[in-house]
């Protein structure tokens, strides 16, 4: 594991945390750095809304949001399992899974995804949702890996619930609530700029994700203002890149 990428993830969603956060792109760090770090090829993270039922609010893979989606529309899979009971769930070989998950276990594999480990974001008993890791070879992750996962998550966790923006629980709702409805406008903006530019969506959300950063934006406002015509997004070999925290680098 790369302990300097490690601490420069904790450092960045400490910042994240302390100065009034984009909660979507936070989530998406979330998942971009499990991947990163841990011995997983995919990452997926479902959010609770205000009525308790789960919502796909970030992914690291076209792939693995997708999958998400399918556990969701099937009533089925380890990250269901996982915001039910609070606890990690865990498939070491989805090959012999068929018997758990009928429907999720073959969705998966054939999505090229061998195992899966799921964690919780809890704070004592409030659940709020649940990471998933995803692997291309069947195996269980290591425990030192679990642990480092199941910290980020708590990390994600403790943000959503910071008691300066979350002292209430209509708060907490309503900040929810706002993430799932940019996450719908997100998935329109990143289908609409992978047509048009002739690119796939997972380097379409890579672009909008780019661009909203060096324009000192949020991601779910210039999605928006992309959706309805206000903002023009266009590849450019010349943008800014980013390091491995994720801040804006100038060439």
């Amino acid at each position: 594991m790369d302990g300097q990428l490690l601490s420069e993830t904790f450092v960045e969603l400490t910042d994240t945390m302390v100065a009034g956060f984009d909660v979507i792109d936070f989530l998406h760090v979330l998942t971009d750095r499990s991947v990163q770090l841990l011995d997983v090829a995919a990452a997926g993270l479902l959010l609770a809304d205000p009525r308790g039922e789960l919502r796909v609010v970030a992914a690291s893979s076209e792939a693995a949001r997708l999958l998400e989606l399918f556990q969701l529309q099937n009533d089925q899979g380890p990250c269901l399992d996982c915001f039910r009971s609070g606890r990690p769930v865990a498939a070491a070989d989805l090959a012999a899974a068929g018997t758990r998950w009928p429907r999720f276990a073959p969705a998966a594999r054939q999505a090229g995804f061998a195992a899966v480990q799921a964690l919780p974001m809890r704070l004592r008993e409030q659940v709020i949702g649940a990471l998933n890791l995803f692997r291309a070879g069947p195996g269980a992750l290591a425990p030192a890996e679990i642990r480092v996962g199941q910290a980020l998550a708590d990390v994600a966790t403790i943000s959503l619930l910071h008691d300066r923006s979350m002292r209430r629980t209509d708060t907490l709702n309503e900040q929810l609530q706002t993430a799932l409805n940019s996450r719908v406008v997100i998935e329109q903006a990143k289908g609409k700029l992978a047509e048009r530019l002739g690119i796939d969506v997972n380097q379409a959300f890579a672009l909008l994700r780019d661009q909203a950063r060096n324009r000192n934006q949020r991601l779910s406002d210039l999605a928006r203002a992309f959706v309805d015509g206000t903002q023009v997004i266009t590849a450019s070999s010349g943008s800014p890149r980013t390091n491995r925290a994720g801040r804006v680098r100038q060439p």
